[in-house]
Order: structure tokens, then C-alpha cells, then sequence
């Protein structure tokens, strides 16, 4: 029999450690900057959590696949990232050193408020809600990166910015009791169609490697996985040119990154309407189509005119609502049920991974050209269409 608990707390949870994760790397650069007044040295403490981040995210799951409580280990999880979080301000007074290790500690649960929280969906809604269970928990992600990184500003703006770090691991820590609810229930092997039970007497490492090896062996998996990461590595060199454009396009770098604002409103408003209508979530469709809209987006922008790089950011939010929604769609029908967690917190270390080496490129990029960066950017996400229209299965439901 599986387990389950209530869906608003399941949403509740989400939602605040989401809140709470956006929150924690704004004041993350804030706290460092504060304490040791060095710009390099606050980067430094996040670029240490986002690596230890995407290393983490295989061992983890496979922790939760290997556990008979997966819930209450996800809760420790969470916990002990809140908690790493909130001892790094403190310790960063006294030895920087020590600060680093506790932002790599941290790094390394970071997965569990993604990847690792979204893969027990199965533990909580039925089988034949899980499109739209996975719908609304893709929006949980928007809502977090609209009122997360306003937070950040405002709890710093008010209360200085070691109380902004704290905050964020305050939410975080509360949060993880949502989890726990789960107890000790999994779903059933033969809870999908040709899904073969997991052996329990392999060793952590051979668990590990077979992670990884059904990803490569599903079309389905290996292509929602490359094209996220693509999508992902173009989404970090948009991101790193949004100061850039803020100061070209408007006159000012902050409201550059306020396009990150409009790109949350119209993904929470087209997934919003996929809750509704769950019928419309096609994911290898979505897929496909998604990536085109926003390198068309990307296109769009490279005008570098207010008007047209603002309907950019609108695009690129309607884009990526429906698409993250899509990808945690096609994990939960094809990941076999011993190796979800895997799946998932693994495919959420690639987009990290991703995300960061698109990051790293913009500046370069950038300094040459501007609109040439976004040109590149617009490239990638077609790369991560045609990647997603290569290997993603076509059927009824696509």
C-alpha cells in the first residue's frame, strides 16, 4: 500500500523551501559581501554551493532510492541545508575557510528542495493526477523565483544582509517537516508498465551507476535530459546579460534583472492554465515547442529596443512554464520507481551544471558583442529543440 499525505501540504512545503532556496543565493552574496567586503570572496561562497550542488544531486537521490523512509530522509535533507545555510554568516566572521565548507555542505543537499522533494510526488497524489500534480509543482518553482529574490532584497534593504541569509534558512528549515508525512511508504515497483523491481542487495555504487544507465537507455529520460540542460546553459547566458542589458536597453543594471520578474508572471499564468486543462500537457510536444519559442525570444531581445526586449522576457516566461512542467511529466511516466529520485536529482545537477557553464560563457560573450551573446544563446535552445525532436518518443499522448 503507499502512503500518502495531503497535497496542499505537499504544495505548502514546496513552495517555502523554494521561496527560501531563491531566497538563500542573493543573501548569500550579500552576507559575504558584508562580512569580508570582498565582491570576489561573496562570489566565491556561491560558486563553492552551486558546484557542490550539481555533485550532490546523484549521491543524494540515490540515498532516497536506497531508503525505506525516503520522506524523513528528504526532511534531514532540507533540514541540513537550512541549517548549513544558517551557520555561514556566523563562522564567516571567524575564518572564511570555515564559511566555504559550510556553503559546500549546504551545496551539496541543495538537490533536495528540487529534485529530490519532486520526485515523491508518487507518495502523495494518485497515479493518474501526476501531470497535473507536476503542473502545479513546476509553478511552485516560479512562484519561488518571483518572491525569493525580492525577499532577499528586502529583508537586507531592512534588517541588514546576515539577517536576509538567516531568514532564507529559517524557511527552509521549516519547510522540511512537510516532508515527513511521507513515512515509509514508496510506490509499488509494478506501479508503471514495464518498470522491473530494484535490487536490494546491489551496492550503493552499482545503485549509483544504474541511475545513470537508465538514463542513457530511455529515449524518453536521455531526451528530456539534454534538452533541459541545453535549455538550461542558453537560460545562463541570458541571465548573465540581463545587467548588460539592463544598462543599454533602460539605463540601468537592476532593471535588467527585473526581466526576471516578467518572465515569472506569464510561466505561473500558462502553467496555471495546464492545472486546469491537464489535457493540453503534451510533453514531447512541449518540448520541442518550447525551446523554439524562446530562441525566438532570445532572437527577439538581440533588437536590444525596450519594447521588443520586454515582449522577450513575456515569450521566454510563456516558454518556460509549460516546459518545465513537461520535463517533471515525462520523469514521472518513464523513471522506474527504485531509481526516481536519481532521475530527478540527477537531471536537476545537469541543468545546474548547465546553467553554470552558460553563465561562465556570457561574460566573454557579452564583452564582445551583446546581441551576439543572446544570438548564441537563441542557438542553444534550438540545439535543445532539435535534441528533444531526435529522441523523444511520438505517440497518442505527445
Amino acid at each position: 500500500m503507499i502512503l500518502r499525505y495531503p497535497w496542499p501540504r505537499y504544495v505548502a512545503g514546496a513552495t517555502l523551501a523554494r521561496v527560501g532556496d531563491e531566497m538563500s543565493g542573493p543573501a548569500l552574496l550579500l552576507a559575504g559581501l558584508a562580512v569580508t567586503g570582498s565582491a570576489p570572496a561573496a562570489g566565491t561562497l556561491l560558486a563553492g554551493a552551486t558546484a557542490a550542488a550539481a555533485v550532490g544531486g546523484p549521491v543524494l537521490g540515490t540515498l532516497l532510492d536506497r531508503s525505506p523512509a525516503p520522506g524523513r530522509l528528504l526532511g534531514l535533507a532540507v533540514l541540513g541545508h537550512g541549517a548549513a545555510l544558517a551557520v555561514v554568516a556566523p563562522v564567516l566572521g571567524a575564518t572564511y575557510a570555515g564559511a566555504l565548507l559550510m556553503a559546500v555542505a549546504a551545496g551539496l543537499l541543495g538537490p533536495a528542495l528540487s529534485g529530490g522533494w519532486t520526485s515523491q510526488l508518487p507518495l502523495v497524489v494518485p497515479s493518474g493526477r501526476l501531470d497535473r500534480a507536476a503542473t502545479v509543482d513546476a509553478m511552485t518553482f516560479h512562484v519561488a523565483s518571483l518572491a525569493g529574490p525580492a525577499l532577499a532584497g528586502l529583508v537586507a534593504a531592512r534588517f541588514g544582509a546576515v539577517a536576509g541569509l538567516t531568514s532564507a534558512a529559517l524557511l527552509i528549515c521549516a519547510a522540511s517537516s512537510a516532508t515527513w508525512g511521507t513515512g515509509g511508504g514508496r510506490p509499488r515497483a509494478d506501479a508503471q508498465p514495464g518498470v522491473v523491481p530494484r535490487q536490494r542487495t546491489r551496492g550503493f555504487v552499482r545503485d549509483l551507476a544504474a541511475g545513470f544507465a537508465a538514463l542513457r537507455r530511455s529515449r524518453a529520460l536521455a531526451g528530456a535530459a539534454l534538452s533541459s540542460t541545453l535549455s538550461c546553459a542558453a537560460e545562463g547566458l541570458f541571465v548573465a546579460c540581463l545587467p548588460l542589458l539592463g544598462v543599454r536597453v533602460f539605463g540601468a543594471a537592476p532593471h535588467g534583472v527585473l526581466l526576471i520578474a516578467a518572465t515569472a508572471v506569464p510561466a505561473l499564468a500558462a502553467n496555471a492554465l495546464l492545472a486546469r486543462r491537464p489535457r493540453l500537457l503534451r510533453p514531447p510536444r512541449i518540448l520541442v515547442g518550447a525551446p523554439l519559442v524562446l530562441a525566438a525570444a532570445m532572437s527577439l531581445a538581440a533588437v536590444l529596443d525596450p519594447v521588443a526586449v520586454i515582449v522577450a522576457a513575456l515569450l521566454a516566461g510563456a516558454a518556460e512554464g509549460p516546459q518545465l512542467a513537461a520535463l517533471f511529466a515525462i520523469r514521472h511516466r518513464c523513471a522506474p520507481a527504485g531509481l526516481r529520485a536519481q532521475i530527478f536529482t540527477t537531471g536537476a545537477s545537469l541543468k545546474l551544471a548547465g546553467y553554470s557553464c552558460g553563465a561562465a560563457a556570457a561574460g566573454a560573450l557579452a564583452a564582445l558583442s551583446l546581441p551576439a551573446a543572446l544570438l548564441v544563446a537563441a542557438g542553444v535552445h534550438a540545439l535543445a529543440a532539435l535534441s528533444a525532436a531526435a529522441l523523444l518518443p511520438r505517440g497518442r499522448n505527445s
